[in-house]
């Protein structure tokens, strides 16, 4: 069922297959209008092409590889200055199944700059203008190795943990504001991430491998809850409740002006 309300236009990044891809389906049949971010031009149009069918969306393609500097400042230039943008998906990223000891640490690099650098600048390039107009959404996919990153390679769960802390922060700056941070957190799922990180979805127990459609109607059914974090797969929303309420208690005594007393160091001051 396509809503023919207009709640703006959302910008994916990611847009020409997998998570993105559906966020497009999805988000056209909300009533979105589309800008769709990827590096493959005709995946792009023959997905344009048809949600434009589909929904009679207005949805806009733009070929760019956000590993590349100057394609970055093209998107975060369109984020700056088209006031239609009511929502950013962040979700292009690349990840690393190998251990990180035998990874190509130029690959290592690419990977920071794709899933932290280009992420950290387009969500500054929307923020303060969703923060101007008092509403808008964020949308950052993280993963289930931000929290778990002995799981999978380490710099991608470093990568993943920089968005989910990113995604923390941002919620308590700009609550108040009117601006929405939803973070979602994927377990493995059955897209082309696994063969580009070297270990084929077949390779995987099924048992734990999940669909991508389930996967993004599961997190838009959590932002529709009003959730800051979605883990599609986790059975009971009071677990994360549980998880986030033991990371809380630790923050009173993170810094305080002696050490622990289980150090048996003296205080000299």
């Amino acid at each position: 069922m396509n809503d023919t309300t207009h709640k703006g236009t959302a910008l994916i990044t990611g847009a020409s297959s997998g998570i993105g891809a559906v966020y497009a389906d999805r988000l056209a049949r909300r009533g979105y209008d589309l800008i769709l971010v990827a590096r493959n031009r005709e995946r792009l149009d023959q997905l344009a092409n048809r949600l434009t069918t589909a929904t009679g969306r207005s949805i806009e393609v733009v070929a760019a590889d956000l590993g590349n500097k100057a394609d970055v400042r093209r998107i975060e230039e369109i984020l700056r200055t088209d006031s239609s943008i009511t929502m950013l998906v962040n979700n292009a990223g690349v990840g690393g199944a190998g251990p990180l000891l035998v990874s190509n640490v130029d690959a290592m690099e690419a990977m920071i700059e794709l899933n932290v650098t280009a992420l950290t600048r387009l969500t500054y390039a929307i923020a303060p203008a969703f923060v101007q107009r008092g509403a808008g959404t964020i949308i950052n996919i993280a993963s289930i190795v931000a929290v778990a990153p002995e799981i999978l390679n380490g710099v991608y769960g470093g990568t993943k943990a920089f968005v989910l802390a990113l995604s923390q922060s941002l919620k308590h700056e700009l609550a108040d504001k009117g601006v929405r941070v939803h973070a979602v957190l994927p377990g493995a799922i059955r897209t082309e991430f696994w063969d580009i990180a070297g270990m084929p979805v077949e390779n995987l127990p099924q048992g734990m491998v999940m669909g991508v459609d389930d996967l993004v109607d599961a997190a838009l059914a959590g932002l529709d809850q009003g959730e800051f974090a979605t883990v599609p797969s986790l059975p009971e929303a009071d677990d994360w409740n549980t998880f986030e309420s033991a990371r809380l208690a630790l923050q009173p005594n993170l810094s305080r002006s002696e050490p622990a007393a289980r150090y048996g160091v003296r205080s000299v001051a």
